[in-house]
């Protein structure tokens, strides 16, 4: 019988309490301790735990088998690290770092300790979004990426994001996960980012932006972009888009016209998957109708959260090999990071 996995979690805010969660309700983990950084209301099942106010000092003391990391993206890369450096396996929430340079010093860090690193590309293990990509897949390229994000936020929500863009911006927390799945459908290597962003609020540090767009273009000639924005004034309007194209048709998540952009559940569910054929007959017209693809039943936000877990479960307990799961997360982040380069400096970036 195995024993289950001590885990110290480390980050109280949306994410970290899921993920707290999903190893309170999974028999293969026990938590040791939660941190962060002031006391904070967490969901009934969690109350039991203590909260710590410092990651050094719990790691320290609680030697725990792995570390799960939720907090500000630039404790990302040095929480990870310190972790390792301990004998724990890490879970770190996207984006692993806030530089390139910090990414590759924490996967070099799993590699040379022989620590499971697993980054928390929540899509990865979501059903629909594996289809959609299986289905874009068979098209064959060069594609068309068309995705976005957007999201209206006011309250405790815009005051997540604010807090948030003190370190990173909206095209690099929210792109990572839309970038990895551009090239997890496409084989081809990502060559040149252009970026361009705009600050539309003066509750935001000068310098940030809480709207961003980037181009994104592949050596096979497939060419893709990304927009995000966050705040009070986002438009509800063509919120969610996720569209990939292709000469012999395109993929397309079709979300509820109901579906609210600040609603958490909406940024992963995808309601139902449009197929269509380019294929035309003798006459011109369309061989084939669409195909609708219903996605009824598909995981909630939690159970995302519980299955993304179940995997760093696996991953641990059958020495699974993370490398390519590693280098993709410094791939996608790479790109992202060399939009945010071009957002300030004006010009394309070549990878």
């Amino acid at each position: 019988m195995n024993k289950p996995i001590r885990v110290l979690s480390a980050g109280l805010g949306n994410m970290g309490r899921s993920h707290a969660l999903a190893y309170h309700h999974n028999p293969g983990f026990e938590i040791v301790g939660l941190v962060n950084r002031s006391h904070v209301a967490v969901p009934q099942a969690l109350e039991g735990y203590r909260i710590h106010p410092t990651f050094a000092d719990s790691l320290a003391e609680l030697k725990p088998d792995l570390c799960s990391i939720s907090t500000y993206s630039d404790t990302h890369a040095d929480y990870a690290i310190m972790a390792m450096e301990a004998g724990a396996h890490v879970f770190v929430e996207k984006p692993l770092a806030t530089t390139v340079a910090d990414a590759e010093r924490v996967v070099a860090c799993a590699r040379a300790n022989g620590r499971k690193l697993v980054v928390g590309y929540i899509l990865r293990h979501h059903p629909s979004w594996m289809r959609l990509i299986a289905e874009a897949r068979k098209l064959g390229g060069p594609y068309v990426f068309r995705m976005n994000l957007n999201q209206q936020s006011s309250g405790e929500t815009w005051a997540t994001h604010k807090a948030l863009m003190k370190t990173t911006s909206p095209l690099v927390d929210c792109g990572v996960h839309y970038l990895d799945v551009m090239c997890q459908i496409t084989d081809a290597k990502p060559v040149q980012v252009r970026g361009m962003g705009v600050r539309l609020s003066q509750e935001i540090d000068d310098g940030m932006y809480n709207y961003g767009h980037l181009q994104v273009m592949f050596d096979d000639g497939s060419v893709g972009w990304y927009e995000a924005g966050w705040g009070p004034m986002m438009s509800e309007t063509a919120f969610f888009v996720k569209d990939v194209i292709s000469p012999n048709g395109c993929v397309s998540i079709v979300m509820d016209s109901n579906v609210r952009s600040d609603d958490v559940d909406a940024h992963t569910k995808t309601n139902m998957i449009k197929l269509h054929s380019a294929s035309l007959g003798a006459d011109g017209r369309f061989t084939k109708p669409d195909e609708m693809l219903t996605m009824a039943g598909e995981p909630g936000h939690q159970d995302l959260c519980d299955l993304e877990q179940a995997f760093v479960l696996k991953a641990i307990r059958e020495d699974i090999d993370l490398g390519a799961h590693m280098d993709d997360a410094v791939k996608s982040l790479a790109i992202c990071l060399a939009a945010d380069e071009s957002v300030r400096s004006g010009l394309p970036v070549n990878l």
